[in-house]
């Protein structure tokens, strides 16, 4: 089975984004830079005994993706408690809204947001009353 296992975010201030997913969703970074050959900080996204995966902030190795082209990788989702404390956050770490909080009937809160460095991702909060 081809499970996920890792991600990396290409990035291109290392040090501003290491600051916005650090503050926002409150994400260690350890510097692999030495094994990868570039700046490469892994990303230690919660405990270990909890479901999820860690991945890798790494220098963009090209041009960031222009503002309105469409999504030329994954969009990664972040599970959320408290979806509204979250955006606030994300809007003061100098993110911007790409599609609003929307409700999945019945299952949960979902919206898609910019980060610093051009990328798309989620913030995902589970509620049963969404609608």
């Amino acid at each position: 089975m081809g499970r996920i296992i890792h991600f990396e975010i290409h990035v291109d201030d290392m040090e501003r984004a290491k600051s916005f997913y650090g503050e926002v969703f409150g994400w260690r970074f350890e510097d692999w830079s030495e094994f990868a050959g570039m700046p490469y900080f892994g990303a230690v996204t919660g405990d270990e005994k909890e479901p999820g995966i860690n991945g890798a902030l790494m220098q963009r190795q090209s041009a960031p993706p222009e503002v309105n082209q469409a999504v030329n990788a994954y969009a990664c989702t972040m599970g959320v408690e408290d979806y509204d404390s979250i955006e606030a956050k994300i809007l003061d770490q100098g993110g911007k809204v790409a599609m609003p909080k929307s409700a999945l009937p019945g299952m949960a809160w979902q919206g898609y947001y910019i980060d610093t460095e051009g990328n798309i991702f989620g913030i995902h909060q589970p509620d049963e009353n969404a609608k």
